[in-house]
């Protein structure tokens, strides 16, 4: 149950990192950028990217650098996704292999065994 909390979290920090980056990326160089709506897209990328960092405290592990290493793993794999999602970003098999190589990594950091 704690594994399926954390995983939860992660996609969830990975949701408001991501989504608050690509807004403030569409507000500063997508189609946005060119209306009065840039700012509302910067200002909803900035208040997601907030929520983030505060989704991110909620990890069932208490160690600040263990847990934003492992969520590095989250983001790669994530922007992937998002970017097929988002604006028709097909991936070749090396983002795939790489995005796989860091969720392994990431599993390893959070979910690995410890003496403790």
């Amino acid at each position: 149950m704690l594994v399926l909390r954390s995983a939860a979290l992660f996609i969830l920090a990975a949701f408001f990192e991501i989504g608050g980056a690509w807004l403030v990326w569409q507000g500063v160089r997508g189609d946005a950028a060119n209306s009065s709506r840039n700012w509302i897209w910067i200002g909803a990328g900035v208040i997601a990217l907030g929520v983030y960092g505060f989704v991110a405290t909620l990890q069932p592990d208490g160690q600040f650098g263990r847990v934003l290493a492992a969520y590095g793993g989250v983001f790669v794999a994530g922007s992937i996704v998002w970017g097929m999602v988002a604006d028709g970003f097909r991936p070749d098999r090396w983002d795939i292999t790489g995005a796989l190589v860091c969720l392994a990594g990431m599993a390893v950091i959070v979910y690995g065994p410890r003496g403790h």
